[in-house]
């Protein structure tokens, strides 16, 4: 193959020996590829389908999340029905110095507190157990029908729960009838006693939500490596071994965020079976705030006050969130953001 420099030379003449090129030990230059970066405007013209599947989510989130938003102004401020929306004269902390002097509220606050423990403690676990005695069932149509009868309370109704509850424990109800054949004695009024309001709650709140929390659970569960569980059954490893240290670790990311968001909702108790639930005899321990809120806002038209009170039960949920988030991003290395 002839080269510019043997272009001009006669036949069988041995082109000029080039001189010996030394290494400096320094790379060349190298020629960067210039990078183009796309503006907004061209990617969105170019994908403009794709954002505008997001303009509705966008505009559900504006107008029913954020732009109510604007209404805390009146917690500090006077409002009257039929007046200015955001009220009608500034007051300053006038209705949070009421609420924290108000006794009830110290009550409703520690109901709220004892409720929402009471429902983490024992509905966060439970899906998790559920869902690891589920991955060891081999029998599909057993596992299918177990599923399907842990996730259909899930599609019903608060209000057809709270009537289902309230049919199962009255003072003619199923439960009674069952205390009554073992001898149990009189009939116990269960809804009208504040001491069992509780258990009550908790009992139906894991009926309900338990089996639909496992899904996200078995869905994480189909993505730990088999192959390790072999290594450990080779190792020597049980069953009880295999959980501990290989299934536990691969749903932990799973765990820890859905942890967060309970922990986030802890104030938050389930508002409309708590309202339908529970009654003047159980307000002891079954009036939280979320119930205290509708009294006050509602029943009383004090509607300054409720925002007062529902503002700061905001910033103690977003306290937990933020708590929450950067322990666990701390101890376990997972966490929201």
């Amino acid at each position: 193959m002839s080269t510019p420099d043997t272009l001009d030379l006669p036949p069988g003449t041995r082109p000029p020996a080039q001189p010996e090129r030394r290494s400096t030990g320094h790379p060349g230059p190298t020629l960067r590829r210039p990078t183009r970066r796309r503006s907004w405007r061209r990617a969105l013209r170019r994908d403009w389908q794709l954002y505008s599947l997001a303009i509705l989510p966008l505009l559900f989130f504006l107008i029913f999340r954020y732009l109510p938003m604007l209404g805390n102004v009146i917690a500090f401020r006077r409002f009257q029905p039929g007046g200015s929306v955001l009220g009608e004269y500034w007051v300053g902390l006038r209705y949070v110095r009421m609420f924290l002097s108000d006794p009830t509220f110290w009550s409703v606050f520690t109901n709220t507190l004892v409720l929402g423990a009471l429902t983490l403690l024992v509905c966060f676990p439970l899906p998790v157990v559920l869902a690891l005695l589920l991955n060891e069932v081999r029998t599909r149509r057993l596992k299918r029908f177990v599923q399907s009868v842990s996730y259909l309370p899930h599609f019903l109704s608060v209000v057809i729960v709270a009537a289902m509850v309230m049919q199962l424990v009255s003072v003619d109800g199923t439960v009674n009838q069952i205390l009554g054949a073992v001898g149990g004695g009189d009939p116990i009024p269960f809804l009208q006693r504040a001491e069992w309001f509780r258990a009550i709650y908790v009992s139906s709140e894991v009926w309900q939500t338990v089996g639909w929390g496992t899904i996200l659970y078995l869905a994480a569960l189909t993505a730990v490596d088999t192959d390790l569980y072999e290594a450990a059954r080779i190792d020597g490893a049980n069953r009880w071994r295999q959980t501990w240290h290989i299934t536990l670790p691969g749903i932990r990311p799973t765990m820890v965020t859905l942890l967060i968001l309970n922990i986030g909702t802890f104030m938050a108790v389930g508002f409309e079976k708590v309202l339908l639930l529970y009654n003047p005899l159980t307000y002891p321990t079954a009036d939280v705030i979320s119930t205290y809120l509708y009294r006050m806002g509602f029943e009383s038209s004090n509607f300054s006050y409720a925002a007062a009170i529902g503002l700061f039960e905001a910033l103690i949920g977003l306290t937990l969130v933020l708590s929450a988030n950067t322990i666990a991003r701390r101890t376990v290395g997972t966490s929201l953001w």
